[in-house]
């Protein structure tokens, strides 16, 4: 009866109210959930990613959360790995998989079956490490590497070279017995949760958590140099009042959400509804499934 159960796969923009659907399917369906976000993949950054609560963790089992310190790179390989053993495992339990998230890259990794090329050779790394940024940057024009925005810095070159990320195969169709639902929220409906998720955050102690996590991972790490963390850092610097900040967030946070959107619409097999829509149709199918 495990191998029959379906994977449900919720995705939409920030802010839209997927993780509130998922766990609802979940206490239906007796599910367990695995978040697909890129941000909240990081230990210790709880608050500025919105990452589930301790009550919501506690309701319903949550997997992949605080898979990497804020200092670590993790990748969208690691992450498929890590979702594919974790969707047998909780089949094997006889729970239902239920993968939710807005990172497309780490949903459509794990629904396309993405197959990764196999990580750079440490005896490769470390030639690449001696060479200077000029060698770095024919090195990338070479091999047809994508340039990152920023090519003057050595660290953004090394980092485009040994990306699993840019060279994968997948399958044209979804994974077997999948079922993928997307969150159509109104644009303004959107902006208005995002801009009340970012005073949630602020009231909730996000300039504190940002600070600790500034002190014990240093600013430049890896997970502190985008999101609102790095706006905090200009705000604690004296570049931004509150006002600014929180203004200057909720706009990135919006230009997120529709990066995210362009990306999962680009996916024909994603049945879009609203929030109430969506739970009506899982729940409708599921029953059907179970009734056979």
């Amino acid at each position: 009866m495990a191998t029959r159960l379906p994977l449900i796969v919720i995705v939409g923009p920030t802010a839209s109210g997927k993780t509130a659907t998922a766990i609802t399917v979940a206490q239906m369906y007796d599910g367990e959930i695995i978040c697909a976000d890129s941000r909240t993949v990081y230990a210790d950054m709880n608050i500025g990613t919105a990452k589930p609560s301790v009550q919501e963790q506690a309701g319903v089992p949550h997997w992949g959360l605080d898979l990497a310190l804020p200092s670590q790179r993790y990748t969208a390989a690691q992450f498929k790995r890590y979702a594919d053993a974790k969707i047998a495992e909780i089949r094997r339990r006889g729970k239902l998989p239920i993968l939710v998230g807005g990172t497309g890259l780490y949903v459509d990794a794990v629904v396309f079956g993405y197959d990764f090329p196999a990580p750079m050779s440490d005896e490769v790394r470390q030639a690449l490490e001696q060479m200077t940024r000029q060698e770095l940057y024919e090195y990338c024009i070479k091999h047809n590497i994508e340039l990152p925005e920023d090519d003057k810095n050595k660290r953004r070159l090394l980092r485009a070279i040994n990306d699993p990320e840019r060279d994968y195969h997948k399958q044209n169709v979804p994974i077997d017995d999948t079922i993928i639902v997307g969150i159509a929220t109104k644009n303004e409906t959107l902006r208005q949760r995002i801009a009340a998720r970012t005073e949630q955050m602020f009231e909730h102690g996000v300039v504190e958590e940002a600070t600790k996590l500034g002190k014990k991972y240093g600013w430049q790490a890896e997970a502190m140099t985008s999101n609102v963390y790095r706006v905090i850092k200009s705000h604690l610097e004296g570049e931004l009042t509150l006002t600014e900040t929180k203004d200057k967030f909720t706009t990135r946070d919006w230009q997120l959400a529709k990066r995210q959107l362009t990306w999962f619409r680009r996916n024909p097999f994603i049945e879009w509804a609203t929030l109430a829509e969506a739970e009506h149709f899982l729940s409708q199918t599921l029953a059907r499934r179970h009734s056979l």
